[in-house]
């Protein structure tokens, strides 16, 4: 480990996933703008990273991560709560739309955001209190990840799609792209359910055409 002056507890914070101004006070031993000072300083000799306003990690920390796409999906969860991974992102993991997707796309229960930073964009969509369902919750090694359900993930994607075109059965066919082979009978199934819970006209419409192109 290289020291780096000014710092009190540096073998705890670069232990830290993130850490707040609050932990950074404790951690590096100074106050109000003593520590904004110091924040900037270690941010431009590149020794902490800003994730976003007040939320940092080391860079330290990050370089010892083996899977940084792991650490990506753990802190698209953390920058804006609560929120789960989905939207294009999942449905590109899981091949239903063949772009690759250089964006963290999750839903929130809050406001829309969107948040740039060295590991690269995360954008955050809303959605209803009701309607904030259908993710999952799993460990990978350290960390704890929130992320939707295939099913789940395209109900956001066509829920939250504006500009949808007129022609939805061209738009669900074939302007989408989407990959229907990987998209099974419990997927739609799970998809039928979260239209219904919906209440939604356009995706009632759209819930029909999906069936007869599973057909």
């Amino acid at each position: 480990m290289i020291t780096i002056s000014g710092i009190k507890y540096q073998n705890e914070l670069e232990k830290l996933p993130y850490f707040n101004k609050k932990t950074a006070s404790v951690l590096i031993g100074k106050k109000n703008w003593n520590l904004d000072k110091k924040i900037n300083q270690l941010k431009k000799k590149g020794y902490l990273v800003n994730l976003k306003n007040g939320l940092y990690v080391s860079t330290v920390y990050l370089n010892l991560q083996t899977n940084k796409n792991i650490y990506c999906q753990y802190i698209a969860n953390i920058l804006r709560y609560p929120s789960y991974l989905s939207l294009e992102y999942v449905l590109s993991e899981n091949n239903l739309i063949p772009e690759a997707v250089y964006i963290w796309t999750s839903v929130t229960s809050k406001s829309p955001r969107q948040y740039k930073n060295p590991l690269g964009v995360f954008v955050y969509k809303n959605i209803k209190e009701s309607l904030f369902a259908g993710f999952k919750k799993r460990k990978v090694g350290e960390f704890k990840l929130t992320i939707a359900s295939l099913a789940k993930a395209l109900f956001d994607y066509l829920y939250l799609k504006r500009n949808l075109g007129v022609d939805l059965e061209f738009e669900l066919k074939d302007g989408l792209r989407i990959n229907w082979l990987n998209f099974s009978g419990s997927d739609l199934r799970e998809l039928e359910k979260y239209v219904e819970s919906s209440q939604s006209g356009k995706m009632k419409k759209i819930l029909k055409i999906i069936k007869n192109i599973k057909k």
